[in-house]
């Protein structure tokens, strides 16, 4: 495995910043390792690699143009979305079969606030039906399976975020959490999920 596949997303983002690495080489790699893992777990069920790649372009010159201290934290840095919030062109069905086709107009200000940090979303991550329930699975997108075993679940509702950064596709995503929506995919996938105290973060 790639080693960039291994680091977090602070740890990459420090490398762009000092040019020891470039976003489009670490947007690749992982686009890549979705390519590779994603027809097993299912987790992106809606990519938007050329873009992704053509921002990791403008996040290198950046880096070559501007001070390291006035770029943003996460500038360059690949990451997934929850499919449940609003990001504008791509689906936003929260799993429910009578919203399917259903395109965001408009990001939601979480996602808003992840691209003016200059992180690079490769996509949007399945959830269960209205993200009501803790095993990953609708009728518009189908089942995650985990990445250690496709034969087991993945959590929810934030599940497709767990299995993919758990498979090594994504450093770190956007879920949400009411119930355990992050911290149960997050332990069913091995990888750390952090739920924000209430009414600090819009959801």
């Amino acid at each position: 495995m790639n080693e960039l596949l291994l680091l977090s997303g602070v740890k990459l983002a420090e490398l762009i910043k000092q040019g020891k690495v470039s976003s489009q080489e670490v947007v690749e790699v992982h686009i890549e390792q979705i390519k590779k893992v994603n027809p097993i777990i299912n987790a992106v069920v809606k990519d938007r690699f050329d873009e992704a790649i053509q921002e990791a372009k403008k996040a290198d010159e950046l880096v070559q143009s501007e001070p390291k201290e006035k770029l943003p934290p996460f500038l360059g840095v690949p990451c997934t979305i929850k499919e449940m919030f609003a990001f504008k062109g791509m689906p936003n069905t929260s799993g429910l079969y009578s919203r399917r086709g259903i395109i965001a107009e408009e990001d939601a200000p979480t996602v808003a606030r992840l691209k003016q940090a200059g992180a690079i979303p490769l996509g949007v991550t399945n959830i269960p039906e209205l993200c009501m329930w803790f095993e990953t699975y609708n009728k518009v997108y189908g089942r995650t399976n985990n990445p250690y075993d496709p034969k087991r679940i993945v959590g929810g509702s934030s599940g497709g975020e767990g299995a993919i950064i758990g498979a090594g596709g994504s450093p770190f995503g956007l879920g949400s959490d009411l119930g355990g929506s992050i911290r149960m995919p997050a332990f069913f996938n091995g990888v750390f999920g952090h739920k924000p105290s209430s009414c600090l973060i819009p959801n």
